[in-house]
């Protein structure tokens, strides 16, 4: 278990809780509760009884036979895209409002970038008749329009954030002013990997059932104990971390992890955080975060919302530089390029995060019988502007 987090809230070099003071309560009553609430039977039978029941898990291994025929290797999509909602945030969405209500808090905030932890956040809150305020970069309100309305169907206050890029960082940093002015009813729901310890565990911890489940169907599917190769999408890392949580030991496994890289990691238009970043903190731990020579955060930029950080998670950073991880990082235009590819052979619209992880196939010499899970992180319904926009500009 050497990748995972010690007693101090740390993966190797990288975690930590670097917050202000009027924070730390919040943080500590957090910490001091979270491991005895996921332990706790009664949570663990509601949260999988809503995790089947409610967001329909487990969610399909699905042998894509015309893409395995494409690469001529065996890839198998692991299809968080079906769950309810459209994306792998349900599962932490479910898990932290449990924790929320067990610790006696009545207004739920979060931050999103494409939307989906916002919509994820919203039916959670709608369920459990909790009041919802969604913190949301105002460029990423006008990009992702539909899911903007999702959530305020679900009852939710969208407020549009106009600091710095007006992206999923901004919304970050004003949904930690609003917890430390709220801290009594207010429990904060982290979307990704990200944040002070615990936070980085805790969503790590919910997101492993997705690795839980590919576990058992593998063997199901293929009759082998584990995949070769394993390969997600990175902006904060929550669907990453889900997805290796349970292989990090498994030296057999191959883990790829894939950032966006935008319009090239050598533009200064890119949102690829190894491939550009180095040590720093941000929203409160130490990790890889891109930034100038004056420890001034770099606005990334990625076609993708949800991918579109100045920073990863520092457990993902952890295992970067412990070489657990190979990462690596696509473009927009390879993005989208994959997508359309999967959606030709197979029929999957996938959301422009996960497209990313599926540029890499291309960059990869597979073996025939080698057995490649891809795991398809959300739908691509709130990103049909992009991929219309791309269809006129290449006529297709």
């Amino acid at each position: 278990m050497k990748y995972h987090v010690d007693e101090r809230g740390y993966y190797g070099e990288f975690g930590g809780a670097f917050i202000p003071e009027m924070m730390y309560p919040n943080i500590r009553e957090l910490r001091e509760n979270y491991i005895k609430i996921l332990d706790d039977k009664g949570f663990r039978d509601e949260f999988s009884t809503l995790l089947k029941e409610y967001a329909g898990r487990p969610s399909p291994l699905f042998h894509a036979r015309r893409l395995s025929e494409f690469y001529n290797t065996q890839i198998l999509l692991k299809r968080e895209d079906l769950n309810h909602t459209g994306a792998h945030k349900i599962n932490n969405t479910i898990g932290q409002i449990l924790i929320a209500k067990r610790l006696g808090k009545t207004r739920i905030i979060a931050e999103t970038g494409a939307g989906q932890h916002g919509v994820a956040t919203a039916t959670v809150c709608a369920l459990m008749g909790l009041e919802c305020v969604i913190f949301m970069g105002k460029l990423d309100v006008e990009r992702q329009a539909p899911n903007v309305l999702r959530m305020k169907m679900l009852g939710a206050r969208v407020v549009p954030v106009i600091s710095g890029n007006m992206t999923l960082k901004d919304a970050t940093s004003e949904a930690i002013r609003d917890w430390i002015n709220n801290p009594d009813d207010t429990y904060y729901i982290i979307g990704s990997v990200v944040g002070p310890h615990p936070y980085p565990d805790l969503v790590a911890r919910l997101q492993a059932v997705i690795s839980e489940e590919i576990m058992w169907q593998i063997m199901e599917k293929t009759g082998r104990p584990e995949p070769d190769y394993l390969l997600a999408c990175v902006g904060g890392g929550s669907n990453a971390a889900g997805s290796f949580y349970h292989y990090l030991d498994n030296d057999n496994v191959k883990l790829i992890a894939v950032e966006a890289a935008g319009l090239g990691t050598d533009s200064g238009e890119t949102a690829a955080t190894i491939a550009t970043g180095s040590p720093g903190i941000l929203h409160g731990s130490r990790t890889m975060i891109m930034q100038n020579d004056d420890g001034q955060i770099t606005e990334p930029y990625s076609i993708s919302a949800g991918l579109d950080y100045p920073g990863i998670g520092p457990l993902l950073a952890w295992l970067d530089r412990s070489h657990r991880v190979f990462f690596d990082s696509a473009t927009d235009r390879e993005a989208l390029a994959a997508a359309f590819r999967l959606t030709r052979l197979e029929g999957i619209i996938p959301a422009l995060e996960p497209a990313h992880a599926l540029a890499i196939l291309d960059k990869i010499r597979f073996r025939p019988d080698d057995v490649v899970v891809v795991t398809i992180s959300g739908r691509g319904d709130k990103d049909m502007q992009a991929y219309i926009k791309y269809m006129n500009d290449m006529s297709l």
